[in-house]
């Protein structure tokens, strides 16, 4: 019966700098996808949460959503874990049944202590067996152990001597003439490293031992005598018996020699955090090697394998977009990704353009959180308490509990549905929330202008708008210099053309914008001016509803392209 497939993740994950509605609605979202249509559904973040984050996730006893930097493909992603390898000590006969039971043309080789040593190939195991030159002794040579004999043999080990499992060179001679062509032929070749086979020919067994070569190995089950028994080991000789007729007997012990000095150690590996492009690009050139390792680059352990045929068409990573509806926001390497779903409450803008139809909901409510718990409704599930707190802490800071322009009475609606699931009181809940991380109290201003962050790209413009909701302005104030001299770093790293910080004062919901900008473009901001670099936005606290559309008007009066061109 065939097992079922795993079913494969889908990364439900918000917008780069996430702010409490992207983290939130993502963890509610994925809780319940996994309750009706894809039970792979898990909630990620592309960013750390905020202070304020980590409280609501605290207070609804859930650990953070693991932290996914990007979903570009990856050697890790792409490889089998399931690996088949051999082992330094294996034989040539073990290295290529493995292969031709999986029908592999080579094989990753690990060391006793299972770390990576290197490859090897059909065509390494047929140098070992076919000697170079069939002239002398080469073509009766093989270097193995006698143990290593006894196990590819499936023999009986009737007396073993010392050094049994060490590797030694071996002149195999099968006992084909007569006793005296025999006793002509042992004696003028190294008795030490002799190797007899033989079958019932106990002349020949008994001068074998007594002229004391290294092994003798008797076929088709015969056992030797107690005298030659007791000769072997007065002579120093092993003494093996094998079922196996003496012909297949002779080939297999060909095929005993260790593959140690065949492995390959010329090969492309890779580590776990390759990208998939990088990887074509260092193959492409290289036609010998089938198979690649992939290792960990500090044990040195064997983590998979991958082939050519496992690049052509691999997995996408499946992604459902919340709260953002553009790659420039998205998490790195969305663009390579499967995007199967996005669900937003921000206007369309960006370049998000995907190779197959997707489920695209956009409402035009103040939280994405709103949307999430209209689903549950309309399925009538009721979720579990720690997903209602988190659908209320979503809609308490996207709409500053319900007091900004962007609210609707479908925020109203859901926040008072799943506050009563929670059992929390909404403005205790509020206060606490708000209080809870001043970003600007902790003196890292880098965080500040970072933790809730969009960039945009308006009239040839590339911005970023960043908004930290406070109690007052009291801490912005010391620190207006050192938030200012972030933006000025924060350009130079991105690549803006200008940024700017929304700080909103939740009590009184009036805001200050601090502007790094040019000066045709702060000449035209008509808001009330504090300095040349920043204004009182009186009554404005919606990044998404006031500030952008408004410097969206600004910017649309001096297109970039005609700036550069007057």
């Amino acid at each position: 019966m065939e097992e079922p497939r795993e079913e494969p993740t889908t990364w439900v994950i918000g917008h780069k700098n996430p702010d409490t509605d992207a983290i939130c609605s993502a963890i509610a979202y994925a809780n319940f996808l996994q309750q009706t249509r894809i039970p792979g559904a898990l909630a990620a973040c592309c960013g750390p949460p905020n202070s304020r984050t980590e409280w609501v996730l605290a207070q609804a006893g859930l650990h953070r959503p693991p932290l996914k930097s990007d979903v570009y493909l990856r050697a890790i992603d792409i490889c089998h874990s399931d690996v088949t390898f051999a082992k330094t000590s294996d034989t040539v006969i073990e290295a290529y049944r493995l292969m031709t039971d999986r029908g592999y043309r080579s094989l990753p080789v690990v060391d006793e202590n299972d770390c990576f040593n290197g490859m090897i190939s059909l065509q390494n195991l047929l140098e070992l067996l076919i000697p170079a030159s069939d002239q002398g002794d080469h073509a009766r040579q093989v270097t193995t152990s006698t143990h290593n004999i006894a196990r590819i043999l499936e023999a009986e080990m009737v007396h073993l001597t010392e050094n049994c499992d060490q590797e030694q060179d071996f002149l195999m001679m099968v006992a084909g003439s007569s006793e005296p062509v025999m006793q002509d032929r042992i004696a003028r070749l190294p008795s030490d490293e002799l190797l007899i086979i033989t079958g019932d020919r106990v002349g020949v067994q008994l001068h074998a031992v007594e002229a004391g070569v290294r092994a003798l190995v008797i076929t088709s089950g015969f056992r030797p005598s107690e005298a030659i028994i007791h000769a072997a080991k007065a002579h120093n000789t092993a003494i093996l018996v094998t079922d196996r007729d003496t012909a297949s007997t002779t080939q297999l012990i060909r095929g005993a020699r260790s593959i140690k000095n065949a492995i390959s150690h010329q090969f492309i590996s890779f580590s776990p955090e390759a990208r998939i492009q990088n990887i074509k690009e260092k193959i492409k050139s290289e036609r010998r090697q089938a198979l690649f390792p992939v290792c960990d680059p500090e044990s040195k352990s064997l983590l998979g394998v991958f082939s050519r045929t496992d690049l052509v068409n691999p997995e996408r990573p499946r992604l459902i977009l919340v709260d953002h509806n553009e790659f420039s926001q998205a998490v790195s390497g969305a663009e390579e990704a499967q995007i199967i779903e996005v669900m937003d409450h921000h206007r369309l803008s960006g370049n998000l353009i995907t190779k197959e139809p997707i489920q695209f909901i956009n409402k035009t409510v103040g939280s994405t959180c709103t949307i999430v718990g209209n689903a549950f409704r309309d399925h009538q599930i009721e979720p579990d308490r720690e997903i209602a707190l988190c659908i209320c802490a979503g809609i308490i800071s996207d709409t500053l509990n319900l007091t900004s322009p962007t609210t609707t009475d479908e925020d109203r609606k859901i926040l008072e549905w799943a506050s009563a699931i929670a059992h929390i009181d909404v403005n205790k809940f509020k206060e606490f929330f708000f209080s809870a991380g001043s970003v600007l109290r902790s003196s890292d201003f880098a965080e500040a202008v970072n933790s809730d962050r969009k960039e945009f790209e308006e009239s040839g413009y590339r911005l970023s708008i960043s908004q930290v909701e406070e109690i007052g302005f009291d801490h912005f104030w010391p620190s207006r210099e050192s938030l200012q001299e972030e933006l000025q770093k924060l350009i130079a790293e991105r690549d803006l053309d200008f940024a700017c910080l929304m700080v909103t004062d939740i009590t009184l919901n009036d805001s200050m914008l601090l502007i790094e900008a040019p000066d045709e473009i702060r000449k035209r901001i008509s808001y009330p001016k504090k300095d040349s670099h920043l204004f009182n936005l009186k009554g404005v606290v919606s990044r998404k509803k006031q500030l952008f559309p408004y410097l969206s008007s600004v910017l649309s009066e001096i297109p970039k392209d005609s700036e550069e061109n007057a």
